[in-house]
């Protein structure tokens, strides 16, 4: 295919920025006709997919719109029917079908999630708190001028500083960000494993209509998209979600279950999310962590489960092996080429490190965002079969170590050999590790189509 537009895209769409900052706005409009006037002053502010010739901008601007914003932006009935339904009807609204329940459900969410009361998102990202706080200074300048909106909540998230520099960890203590993928059109430095499978065994970027809408997808079909087809093309859909993490819990948990496992604490860490906490994958190193896979990019995202069906190395139900399955499922591995995801966020919340007290009271988790051309074919199939199901993995009712809601009663099999280093292992009675606060969908559309919301120009005929 040619190569795309990139200066119609918006740059959160097509790549990780990885500054070290952000803020997420939450947006509430005030009037149709300001609020599209906002839109028209923040277009030449958004930071689009356009190469950054080695040089990063000091802060990033993004925006996008859940459907009751979109609403209230006054869109034509016939295109706000055209959106698929699971955007319609937003995230709260459809927790039975995501299993977010108990702890999880929305009941328990923070208050502006809990009141459908969020219409725009706007992202801002920076290198500095200082080049932050500017950009987010001038965004509220621009939205409090036009009168088109009030920001009735913001999100502060960070990358993790240790020995006083930036890094990929979350708080759990696991080195993240290994595994987005490549999207045939989309420039990025690409990593074997972070593509598709083919049949020769060697990886290939994905249909670009897995991620953006307006392409084929990996069927040859076209993404369900609103109407008019401007509108949808070169856009996407995010889901937001804040998981706050129960970090005395699991500290707690695998310091507990350590005792009773002959391979020690560092393998069960490593067990339960397929990697080992410096990021070196379990399949390729299953006794050790090394380093010099975890820097090698042509090998840290470079392996298939095929040949370990048993889950002798990586257990069947470590989470990088339930969200990502590879070959795991045999077909090499094209079941699972239309349930790909790419993910944005950062941290929020104090770090703590390994050793000192920490306390689950306190905020602090991962902001999660997904980026993906179906809602429902990609984030929500895997959230529910995958996440919070088992049974496509053969474990029956169970659910994701790290994500899944266990309410005290969740259980963990750790797959093993006869040797002493690694046994099998059953861990029994997961709490819940993680929890939800909230969140919702949102639609990211192109520049060309902000263009057209600012100025009153979404037609559907």
């Amino acid at each position: 295919m040619s190569k795309l537009n990139e200066t119609d895209i918006q740059g959160f769409v097509l790549r990780g920025y990885n500054l070290p900052v952000a803020r997420y706005l939450f947006l509430r409009f005030e009037g149709a006709a300001r609020a599209r006037k906002l839109i028209g002053r923040l277009l030449s502010e958004i930071t689009t997919g356009q190469r950054w010739d080695g040089v990063k901008p000091q802060s990033t601007v993004n925006i996008a719109f859940t459907h009751r914003g979109l609403e209230r932006l006054e869109l034509p009935d016939a295109t706000l029917l055209s959106f698929p339904v699971e955007f319609q009807q937003g995230m709260r609204h459809r927790a039975e079908i995501l299993g977010d329940c108990g702890v999880n459900s929305p009941d328990h969410w923070e208050e502006i999630w809990r009141e459908d009361r969020v219409d725009a998102w706007i992202g801002i990202n920076g290198v500095t708190g200082e080049s932050l706080e500017a950009r987010c200074a001038a965004t509220l300048s621009l939205i409090n001028e036009t009168g088109g909106a009030t920001a009735i909540s913001s999100q502060d998230a960070a990358a993790v500083v240790i020995n006083g520099k930036p890094t990929t960890s979350e708080h759990f203590g696991y080195t993240d960000g290994f595994g987005n993928p490549d999207y045939l059109g989309i420039e990025r430095s690409t990593q074997p494993g972070q593509g598709k499978l083919m049949p020769n065994r060697t990886w290939a970027p994905l249909a670009t209509g897995e991620l953006l809408l307006g392409y084929a997808d990996e069927a040859g079909e076209l993404p369900v998209a609103p109407i008019p087809h401007l509108l949808a093309s070169n856009g996407t859909f995010m889901v937001y979600r804040k998981l706050h993490q129960n970090v005395a819990t699991f500290r707690a948990y695998l310091d507990k279950q350590s005792l009773l496992y002959g391979g020690g604490k560092e393998k069960l860490a490593a067990k339960f999310i397929g990697r080992w906490r410096d990021g070196t994958p379990l399949e390729l190193s299953p006794d050790h962590p090394d380093q010099a896979i975890v820097q090698n990019s042509n090998r840290n995202t470079d392996f298939t489960y095929g040949a370990d069906a048993e889950g002798n190395r990586c257990p069947i139900g470590a989470h990088i092996r339930r969200v990502h399955p590879r070959d795991a499922f045999g077909f090499n591995g094209q079941l699972i080429n239309r349930r790909r995801i790419t993910r944005r966020g950062l941290p929020y919340g104090r770090f703590v490190p390994e050793g000192e007290p920490v306390d689950d009271t306190e905020e602090r988790g991962i902001i999660f965002m997904v980026l993906n051309a179906s809602l429902s074919r990609q984030f929500e199939f895997v959230q529910q079969q995958w996440v919070q199901y088992g049974n496509d993995a053969r474990l029956g009712n169970d659910k994701d170590m790290l994500l899944g809601s266990h309410g005290g009663t969740g259980r963990f099999v750790v797959q093993g050999e006869a040797r002493p280093s690694n046994p099998p292992f059953v861990c029994s009675n997961l709490p819940d590790f993680v929890e939800l606060r909230g969140g919702d969908y949102f639609f990211l559309p192109s520049i060309t189509a902000l263009g057209m919301i600012a100025m009153g120009l979404v037609d559907p005929r």
